[in-house]
């Protein structure tokens, strides 16, 4: 019994693998290729190496691997041993990528807006790609995974401060236009991120009270094709009984089951909750036709 419970245990480990170190690779093309020649600087550890490797001229790679050895080692302590090796690949992956790829070309030159957007994009998918699959590819991140369970703050609020600190350092390098743009690039990367982690499709939850309950869910199963489920609750003052409607939709339908709620019943009470993540039950979606 025991092994056929190990197998996909492996095949999830390899995959999260093959993609952290695929994330790596990404982000170190972005940095290659669109960001250090420009002059513009990624945030975090890598921030920080980038800056010693333009002012002592030492290889990126190698300051990537040495400035985030304190990270890990607070990561391997505070959050655990597979976060600490997922990010130990990420970095160590990023780091190869960066010398490997230190003589491509550079795929934009000069368009400063276009170089932040461009490179925010392919650091923040590498990114976002490791923080996915449970590694990360920056001490800084990790720092601020760290923070967000000790402070009343989020992952990406915290990397951002963080990184006020990295783009002043920045400034001393690439002049103020240069820690501008890096900063941008750093905004772009870490909505990114948040698209890449929490998956593009996004799922919405919707708790309606409203007189009309039997109404608005057969609508909905009829118009969007998605199951609901009833809550009785009770008004605290009025101690009235209400059923109140729960639906999940993706965020693509929320127009749409924003119009049926106001057409069937514009007084409604509506709660909408971004939602992380769906699994089981019947999720996925009936044909409405």
């Amino acid at each position: 019994m025991g092994s056929t419970k190990q197998k996909p245990n492996v095949v999830k480990i390899i995959s999260k693998t093959i993609l952290i170190i695929l994330g790596g690779f990404i982000a170190a093309y972005g940095l290659e290729a669109v960001l250090i020649p420009n002059n513009v600087s990624d945030g975090g550890v890598t921030g920080l190496s980038i800056v010693g490797s333009q002012l002592f001229g030492l290889p990126l790679g190698i300051l990537i691997a040495i400035l985030n050895i304190p990270f890990i080692w607070l990561g391997y302590k505070q959050i655990g041993k597979s976060f600490a090796i997922y990010s130990v690949l990420g970095i160590a992956s990023l780091a190869v990528g960066t010398s490997l790829m230190h003589h491509i070309p550079t795929i934009i030159h000069g368009d400063t807006l276009l170089v932040t957007v461009v490179g925010g994009i392919i650091i923040g998918f590498g990114m976002g790609l490791a923080l996915r699959n449970g590694g990360a590819l920056d001490g800084i991140d990790m720092l601020a995974v760290l923070l967000s369970k000790k402070l009343p703050f989020g992952t990406s609020d915290l990397i951002l401060f963080l990184n006020l600190f990295v783009f002043i350092v920045v400034s001393t390098v690439f002049g103020l236009q240069g820690a501008i743009l890096s900063g941008i690039a750093y905004f772009i990367a870490s909505k990114v991120i948040h698209i890449v982690e929490e998956g593009l499709s996004g799922s919405k939850t919707f708790k309606i009270i409203t007189s009309q309950p039997e109404e608005m869910v057969e609508t909905i199963r009829d118009r969007l094709g998605r199951s609901a489920t009833y809550n009785i609750v009770r008004g605290a003052y009025s101690n009235e009984e209400f059923r109140e409607i729960t639906c999940v939709i993706n965020r693509l339908e929320e127009s749409k089951m924003k119009e049926i709620i106001h057409e069937l019943d514009p007084g409604a009470f509506v709660t909408v909750y971004d939602v992380a993540e769906v699994k089981g039950g019947n999720f996925k979606k009936k044909d409405i036709h």
